[in-house]
């Protein structure tokens, strides 16, 4: 088992990765002040673990509750957001309470923001059963829900007092999925460190085979960069913006597709070639590193080519998005393999990349 901390004071709290964690009571110490539990999970992943997360959590001699939602991106959204709060009212829940949020990225999203609301703000611990939730959402306080006008514009920051990454949970993925993780993966390499990037090309096959060894590693690397970046900028006022290299296109894909029809991963994916199309234009990286790129996403099983909605439906979707500023939307770029910037472009020249890419 690997443990590292996210640096943030008296919100610090450890990130630990290995197998089988979640039969594990020490790691959950943080219940032993807890007045009750509650697991929030969905369909898919409840009847594979909570039980088992249940039988742990037994040991800390408090209510232990589980609330499950139904699974998919297209859920994530204030009906159902509202389910958490309900249970949690009807069963008498109270600012002692913990909640644990046992799937993926929209369960850990929902349930840190659920956790950053309710009685407003009880505890909360991550325990991602995807490897986009992994590597990426699980760690750093972001939660939210969808808008039809625009995918996570609403939520808060809300930390959680630990994020348990069980290795074994991922070999219940399917390969959609884990490819979908993988982006993320190739997100932190492309903008973080070269080195990584390398290692994770030449790992392909051994990723997308699940191997424990290649995924323990590229969750833990994947983990330092992120944590480091969050300690630094806890609620993206500079440097940790870099982390949505290729969401600006990646979520105008989801929202113009419709929540759920492409997974998150498999929409930042695409939207890394976009943005390292960009990168490319506006003369930072080589074609040559663009084409390099674009060849380890397609060798995720990741798609390469957006739909295509136009370039003024695209420019009318990222203008909903957390990074535009007075009407300018700013896009994360590669400055060169290995290091990110925000800039604003002209629109002649993100024209040109949907037009490159075959959005437009």
């Amino acid at each position: 088992m690997n443990i590292l901390d996210v640096d943030l004071g008296n919100r610090s709290y450890p990130i630990s990765i290995g197998t089988d964690l979640i039969d594990q009571p020490t790691l959950f110490s943080a219940c032993e002040k807890a007045t009750s539990i509650y697991i929030v999970t969905n369909t898919t992943v409840g009847p594979l673990y909570a039980q088992r997360l249940t039988k742990t959590l037994e040991n800390f001699g408090k209510p232990v509750r589980t609330i499950t939602l139904p699974d998919g991106e297209s859920y994530k959204d204030w009906k159902n957001l509202q389910l958490i709060f309900d249970a949690l009212l009807e069963q008498g829940a109270d600012r002692q309470t913990m909640l644990i949020a046992l799937g993926g990225g929209v369960i850990g999203d929902m349930t840190g923001f659920a956790a950053a609301s309710f009685m407003r703000g009880v505890r909360f611990i991550q325990v991602p059963t995807t490897l986009l939730a992994q590597v990426d959402s699980s760690v750093g306080g972001k939660t939210g829900i969808n808008h039809p006008l625009g995918k996570n514009m609403i939520g808060a920051f809300h930390q959680p007092v630990a994020v348990i990454a069980d290795l074994n949970t991922l070999k219940t993925l399917p390969p959609r999925e884990l490819s979908a993780g993988l982006a993320e993966v190739v997100k932190h390499g492309a903008i973080a460190d070269p080195e990584f990037l390398d290692w994770i090309e030449t790992n392909t096959a051994a990723l997308l085979a699940c191997d424990t060894e290649a995924l323990a590693h590229a969750v833990l690397r994947s983990c330092e960069i992120k944590s480091a970046v969050v300690s630094a900028d806890e609620k993206e006022g500079g440097v940790r913006a870099t982390l949505n290299f290729g969401h600006t296109f990646g979520h105008a894909i989801e929202a113009g597709m419709g929540y759920g029809n492409w997974l998150h991963g498999e929409a930042v994916g695409c939207g890394m070639v976009m943005a390292a199309d960009l990168s490319y234009r506006l003369q930072f990286i080589s074609q040559a590193e663009r084409d390099r790129l674009t060849q380890i996403i397609q060798a995720m099983n990741l798609p390469t080519r957006p739909p295509q909605f136009g370039s003024e439906r695209y420019m009318e979707l990222m203008q909903v998005d957390k990074k535009t500023e007075g009407g300018q939307i700013r896009y994360v770029v590669l400055e060169k393999m290995g290091q990110a910037q925000i800039k604003s472009v002209p629109d002649a020249q993100v024209l040109e990349t949907l037009i490159a890419t075959g959005a437009a």
